[in-house]
């Protein structure tokens, strides 16, 4: 499984509009990511690497260029499939972290689970076992106004995860968060590619996540300048998160 790419893009091209002309993001980019690793796309501000993790999960359609996600041509179904798809098969996990301000973190998790079908109680249940995995088993009752930023982020990523992600996209999910909880985020991330066999595709900024990757790709002006393959540092091998407390 880990050698089928779970995700393959060929020529993505993506323009926006600004008063009489238009700026090209990307610029007929190619891109593949597989079962079990952690790929990150790097590069800096308004390089186009957000644009691209856009158009391949199926949130911004692209100009050209075409998207084969687990095996579907993800741009030729309708918004409504293609909504269907994200739910089932991917997980997203964002700088902003997207928590709903009403909500406590069990309902941030269960609401999610719901939508895919789940009975009140299995939602319950496992939404309260992925937060119990991300070191939140005593916040489960707390709202986002209560929470830090790392332990926002921890609900984020049990959020996603409780999904049982093939694609999961995290877009600088470590931008807000200190040094140490920054480790706690890109270690959970690793876990669910080494242990559950997830396609990581995580847009950064920070080099210091790069030990943690085993594929980085660097994007500048909409084109992939470098993709290298890299084997971790064996003191980075996938461990269970030491959690922070903040």
């Amino acid at each position: 499984m880990k050698d089928r790419p779970a995700i393959v893009a060929h020529g993505l091209v993506k323009r926006f509009k600004t008063g009489r002309s238009h700026i090209e993001v990307l610029k007929s980019v190619d891109f593949d990511a597989r079962h079990g690793d952690v790929t990150m796309v790097m590069g800096p501000s308004g390089s186009g690497k957000s644009t691209l993790v856009a158009a391949l999960s199926g949130l911004l359609k692209p100009d050209a260029g075409s998207v084969s996600a687990m095996g579907h041509d993800l741009w030729s179904y309708r918004p409504g499939r293609i909504d269907r798809f994200r739910l089932d098969h991917c997980g997203f996990i964002f700088q902003g972290f997207n928590l709903f301000p009403a909500l406590t973190a069990l309902q941030q998790v269960e609401i999610i689970l719901k939508y895919k079908g789940f009975s009140r109680t299995a939602a319950r249940d496992k939404a309260a076992l992925a937060l119990t995995e991300v070191g939140m088993e005593l916040r489960m009752n707390q709202r986002p106004s209560e929470l830090s930023g790392g332990e926002k982020q921890r609900v984020a990523i049990a959020r996603a995860l409780a999904k049982d992600p093939q694609l999961l996209f995290a877009d600088e999910p470590t931008s807000a968060l200190d040094g140490e909880n920054g480790q706690v985020v890109i270690k959970l991330l690793q876990r669910a590619a080494k242990q559950f066999g997830a396609a990581v595709i995580c847009v950064t900024h920070d080099p210091r996540l790069e030990v943690y990757a085993d594929r980085i790709i660097h994007i500048e002006d909409g084109r992939i300048l470098d993709d290298r393959r890299i084997a971790p540092a064996a003191s980075h091998s996938l461990q269970q998160p030491a959690l922070a407390g903040t």
